[in-house]
């Protein structure tokens, strides 16, 4: 009935990593782990979303403006806007939509 699961730490930093951890018809949660240097090519979310890093340094590129994130930060962002992401170091985030 009750689990745990350990796929956000077990996940590792080759390149990009995504991992669906829920999805139902009202919301999904992804986990992406980036190592540094490596980049979220350009796209969309289909809905608003949020991210929240969990370890690491990011810039979240959309519009034309960088917005840096690092640990235990939150960003929200609208939805069908092009944006992209690069990992300054190791990073893990989450986006939930």
């Amino acid at each position: 009935m009750y689990t745990i699961d350990t796929r956000i730490k077990d996940q590792s930093f080759n390149a990009l990593q995504v991992q669906k951890l829920v999805k139902t018809d009202a919301l999904e949660i992804l986990s992406i782990s980036l190592a540094k240097g490596a980049v979220f090519p350009e796209h969309t979310s289909p809905t608003d979303a949020q991210l929240v890093v969990l370890q690491g340094s990011i810039v979240f590129h959309i519009n034309k403006k960088d917005f840096e994130l690092s640990t235990q930060e939150h960003f929200s962002f609208p939805k069908e806007v092009t944006h992209w992401v690069e990992a300054k170091e190791d990073s893990k985030f989450l986006i939930i939509r």
